[in-house]
This record gives structure tokens, sequence and C-alpha cells, in this order.
């Protein structure tokens, strides 16, 4: 299985894993809604315009396509109710994978979703992140499902404000940090030993840490003066009541803050390889 359609190439990790299958030999077509951009962040790989939402529009994309691979996310500003990606959208997809016969589906799932249901908190995102993944199990077709930790890059892409890290609320259990860079090695090589078999892998870093203990070790390695700065979490959570965005940002922090993560990647990395970059030489890179 060689042909590859990459839905969500554009984003913090859709970029890195990628760039990895292209290299690693897959003939891989990137969806895009704006090819231009595209176009600019991958100047040399081929290109077709469609978009989840738009289910007539997809077919032409999936036509002799192996593989599906799926970074899909809620938007931020979103409510409930609009269209979403991981809903209406991946409905869209499975449909048009069965009819045009796609072999295999790959979706970038979370690890936090599975804080849903503890400690009181129901979050209708995770609700959606939750039954995506069971739409995907019941789809009948054979699948790469991938739970990853925290990533190292939501330190700069997401934490970072300009001089600045913003911690939000007090982080209580150490979460296994990855890079990327390390996990796109990881789903390169699953499709390699795939075959017709369904995959779920947890994906983790070698090194646990709260997000202050991260945040300190990102500062003391990063080329540039940083400060961390820390903001208590009821601050977002009443703000959040009258902007959307707002509320987004403090329910994942307090999943990503309270949720009792275990390490759990020892099979990932018994097939598909240990990670290799540390918080400090991903620091240190930038």
């Amino acid at each position: 299985m060689n042909k590859l359609l990459f839905i969500g190439a554009s984003g913090m990790l859709g970029k890195p894993v990628a760039k990895e299958l292209i290299n690693a030999g897959y003939n891989v077509t990137l969806l895009a809604r704006d090819i231009n951009k595209m176009q600019q962040l991958f100047p040399n790989a081929k290109i077709i315009q469609g978009n989840v939402m738009d289910k007539a529009g997809l077919k032409k994309a999936f036509i002799e396509q192996d593989i599906v691979y799926m970074n899909l996310s809620v938007d931020q500003s979103s409510k409930k109710k609009d269209p979403q990606p991981e809903r209406e959208g991946l409905k869209n997809v499975l449909d048009v994978v069965k009819a045009e016969g796609v072999k295999r589906i790959a979706y970038l799932s979370s690890l936090i979703k599975n804080y849903q249901g503890m400690n009181g908190f129901n979050w209708w995102s995770f609700e959606i992140k939750n039954n995506a993944v069971e739409m995907i199990k019941r789809s009948g077709i054979a699948y790469s499902i991938f739970y990853p930790s925290t990533f190292m890059e939501t330190l700069d892409h997401q934490m970072k404000k300009g001089n600045k890290l913003m911690l939000v609320g007090r982080s209580e259990a150490p979460m296994w940090f990855i890079a990327a860079e390390d996990y796109a090695k990881q789903v390169a090589k699953a499709f390699q030993i795939a075959e017709s078999s369904n995959q779920e892998y947890i994906i983790q870093g070698t090194e646990s840490y709260t997000f202050s203990e991260a945040a300190k070790i990102f500062k003391d390695n990063y080329s540039q003066r940083l400060k961390i700065m820390n903001i208590p979490i009821a601050i977002p959570k009443f703000l959040g009541k009258f902007v959307q965005m707002i509320n987004y940002g403090a329910n994942i922090c307090e999943a990503l803050n309270k949720y009792p993560e275990k390490f759990e990647a020892g099979k990932t990395w018994a097939d598909l390889g240990k990670p290799l970059i540390s918080l400090a030489r991903y620091a240190s890179s930038l």
C-alpha cells in the first residue's frame, strides 16, 4: 500500500508527519482547502483541492488511494451544534472511503480525551473525539489510530507568547512529552508493518514532566530569554462563559493538568521504535 491521501497537512502536527511520509517513499497526495497555501509548505508535493465537509468534492481525491491519514480537529471558536470535521466531516470521509475501496484509514486521536467523565469533567469536544474513534472502528475498514500524549510543539506554538511561556492552572500529573518528528517516524513505520491488521498505538515520549517542569527545561535550553508566567485557571474559565475560544482553552488546560497519565507506550516502542528527541534537545533546536 503506497498511495496515501493526507488530510490536515498544514498544521503544527500535520506538517512533520506529511514530510516524513513523503521522505519514506509513500506516494502522498495532500488534500487542501487552500492550494496556494499548501504549495508554499510543500512546493514539490501532489496537492488536490477538497474539504471533509464537502462529500461530493472528496470523491475525486479518494480515487485509487490505499490509505487515508486524517489530522482533524475541533475549531476552537465553534460550538457543539456547529458542523464539525471530526463528526460530520469524518462521516463524509468514511462514506467515500467505502465507496472508493480505500484499504486503510488512519486517525490522529488523543490520549487526554480519556479524561472525559473523570472528576465530573464533561466536555462536548471530547465526546466528539470519543465518538470519532467508535465510528472508525464500526466502519469495517482496516484502521490505524494513534493516541498521543502532549507534544513538545505545544510549548513554542501555543504556550509561548512573545518572550513569555504562559501556564494556565496547576499541572498535577506528569505527561510523557513527545516531539512531532518522532511521532511522524512512528506513523511511517506503522504503515510499513500494518498489512491488513487493525492498529491502535499510545504515543508517548521518554520523559515525563508536569507543565511547570517542562516549561523550566524549555526555558533553560531555548535560544532566547523567556519568562514563565502562570494564570489561575479560574480566569479563563470565567472569560470562557463569554468567548468560545477561551472556553476551549480552559477545558483543554483543565484536562491536561488533571489527566492521570500512565506510561503505556511499551508496545508502540517495540513495534514502531523508541522516540529519540528529548525536551532539552527540542528546545535547543529552535
